[in-house]
């Protein structure tokens, strides 16, 4: 099946014709003008759709200069919790946040095994 495009091309594509070539006829049962009349609800919901897509497009915008001025109060905060004496980095309220307390953070030391002969012992002396 044709897509909302291919459609709307081929109905514009209709349209011209009649006007252009045979605007005197009926086709149908139809005028050139109920024949207008019977698509427009069609090019309007087209209309209606192309001006939501617009606003849709302020929005996610409008949205992401927010987020920006947000994310950077957030900082603020965050840097407010870690910096005061009674809550830290080591507080439930760093932790509600969605942040690792220190002390559940991994040390990040590993150890170092010894080399081995492929999973045979070494042999004795």
């Amino acid at each position: 099946m044709a897509g909302p495009k291919e459609i709307e091309e081929k109905l514009r594509r209709a349209v011209n014709a009649f006007e252009t070539l045979a605007p005197g006829k009926t086709f149908a049962g139809m005028t050139l003008d109920q024949f207008k009349t019977a698509l427009a609800p069609s090019f309007a919901t087209r209309e209606t759709i192309g001006q939501l897509d617009d606003q849709l497009t302020h929005a996610i915008n409008q949205r992401d200069a927010a987020d920006e001025v947000a994310l950077v109060k957030l900082q603020a905060v965050v840097a407010g919790v870690l910096a005061d004496p009674t809550e830290g980095p080591d507080s439930s309220v760093y932790e509600a946040m969605g942040y690792t307390r220190k002390s559940e953070r991994a040390t990040g030391l590993t150890k170092k095994g010894g080399k081995t002969t492929g999973g045979t012992p070494p042999p004795t002396p």
